[in-house]
């Protein structure tokens, strides 16, 4: 293992972060930022609860740092920094050090001596943040002597410890804290809210003030892409963007333009030339060579195809591009993914093809009109960047709902949902479509994708796959066994509706839903 560079010193920034560590960061983001240093951050260890690993939170810790990174599940945000170990992280506030070093006088070079603990009441009320309201004090457990007092200031909180014998409602808590009662802070938290008693009650639920990028923190509106906050699968090939600021995105497929996506979207982080038969065999093919929308890839008799290529990743492995010639008459050899990373989707580009059908009911929108050497967008992948799973963290996590009417009350479909749900809703709306029951049975077969036989890209970092005690949560209700974290052989399933493609792990959760 790399052996950890000095440490660098860390602005403390109340209500936003400390240094480039912004609340609001995505998962994806911090993660990649952090295996880009490994000689400051040599260790990653992600703890999750792997039978629910999109609803319950996830937690980063740096051992090497002394910090652990808390962030919610559905949107996978940062909401909560904690620092455990002040000796670990060098912490500035306004020029002026958090911890104060201890000096050897009888060392010329006056270098220090011993690492620093944390930092006193006193220099954190005196010369640093001032004065403040009263915090709350934790009884000891029982059998133990020492309890805790957590001091709150607007974005930033410090526990103390104290003996449970000196302290007293009737005395202020400035001057118990003053006294030789009290140690050096044993951790500080930095979060969103007036204090630490308000922000802990909507901790993982409270809208983020800032981007999922840190690097985005700042700039100017008009220079970056808008943050997508949510996909709607509206049907027909029609997908709709929900963005932070902008006006809403809708991505025709068959009929927007590679030039569309990048006005929209910001150019791709990557471009990969690859044509995977896999997916292809589910989208929708020249009308001539269509029957009933298939339901499922176990009825393709192309499923007999056993390549090892099948393993994977639908964009991983490929030849990389940076042009696409829209005007080429002979469009296959210019299929490509527009890789969106820190949007958490991909784009096929590719020939347009006929339309899925609209979802029954709905009205849906005009066939589209198009020349047979446009390029065009095809597909597009949603990825759930779930803990655990063989993509995990090659994209930030990607929210959907599936709205199955334009018009008028209809399902709601989301990607916090566990799958059986989202299928048994799916199956109600398609019923109609079948000839018969046994057909129906026939269509909803699940295609098994083995993701195992390589090793995971993102292997160097620690899946613990259980949540830490805290003092605000009691400890998760995980599994940690192979079939939980959908390990042992990796295997997931793939479930097709029309115009849809469903990645399920053993978990039940959705990694990644394609729609085409």
């Amino acid at each position: 293992m790399n052996e950890p560079s000095p440490k660098l010193a860390l602005q403390i920034q109340p209500e936003r972060g400390i240094g480039w560590i912004t609340l609001g960061s995505s998962l994806h983001g911090i993660i990649t930022r952090l295996k880009a240093s490994p000689q400051t951050y040599p260790s990653l260890d992600l703890s999750y609860a792997a039978s629910r690993p999109i609803t319950q939170p996830v937690i980063l810790n740096l051992p090497y740092n002394g910090l652990r990174l808390r962030f919610d599940g559905p949107d996978q945000r940062l909401r909560l920094i904690e620092v455990l170990d002040f000796s670990l992280t060098s912490l500035v506030y306004k020029n002026t050090d958090l911890v104060r070093r201890s000096k050897n006088s009888d060392e010329a070079n006056s270098e220090e001596v011993s690492p620093p603990s944390g930092p006193t009441f006193r220099h954190i009320y005196s010369r640093l943040f001032g004065p403040t309201y009263a915090g709350e004090y934790l009884s000891p457990e029982p059998g133990q002597a020492t309890g805790t007092y957590v001091l709150s200031y607007p974005g930033l909180a410090f526990t103390f410890p104290i003996q449970h014998q000196s302290w007293s409602d009737r005395v202020d808590f400035v001057s118990i804290l003053s006294s030789n009662a009290t140690g050096p802070a044993i951790s500080m938290a930095i979060f969103s809210g007036t204090s630490w008693t308000e922000a802990r009650t909507n901790l993982y639920s409270k809208p983020p003030t800032y981007p999922r990028l840190s690097s985005l923190v700042g700039k100017p509106a008009e220079t970056i892409a808008d943050e997508v906050e949510e996909v709607r699968v509206l049907g027909a090939g029609r997908v709709e963007l929900v963005r932070r600021s902008s006006p809403p995105f809708t991505i025709v497929l068959s009929e927007t333009t590679p030039q569309d996506l990048v006005a929209e979207l910001g150019p791709p982080d990557a471009i990969y030339r690859k044509h995977d038969r896999r997916i292809s065999i589910h989208a929708a093919g020249k009308p001539s060579d269509r029957r009933l929308p298939s339901m499922s890839p176990a009825l393709d008799p192309q499923i007999a195809d056993t390549d090892h290529s099948s393993i994977q990743s639908y964009t991983e492995d490929s030849d990389i591009d940076g042009d696409v010639d829209p005007d080429r008459q002979d469009g296959s050899n210019d299929d490509c993914f527009y890789n969106y990373f820190h949007h958490g989707f991909d784009v096929l580009i590719s020939s347009p093809a006929s339309r899925s059908p609209p979802f029954p009911g709905d009205q849906g929108s005009e066939p589209p009109r198009w020349s047979s050497a446009q390029l065009v967008a095809a597909k597009i992948f949603l990825h759930g960047n779930i803990p655990g799973s063989f993509s995990f963290n090659r994209h930030r996590r990607s929210r959907w709902v599936i709205q199955t009417s334009s018009e008028g009350p209809g399902l709601s479909l989301t990607s916090e949902m566990p799958f059986y749900e989202i299928s048994s809703s799916l199956k109600r709306t398609w019923r109609g479509t079948y000839k018969d029951e046994d057909e129906e049975k026939q269509m909803q077969r699940g295609m098994v994708l083995n993701r195992g036989w390589e090793q995971s890209p993102e292997s160097s970092i620690e899946l613990l796959g259980d949540l830490e005690e805290s003092p605000t949560r009691g400890k998760a209700d995980a599994e940690n066994t192979p079939e939980a974290l959908g390990g042992g052989t990796s295997n997931t399933e793939l479930f097709g509706f029309p115009g849809m493609l469903f990645e399920v792990l053993k978990n039940d959760t959705v990694s990644c839903l394609t729609v085409f």
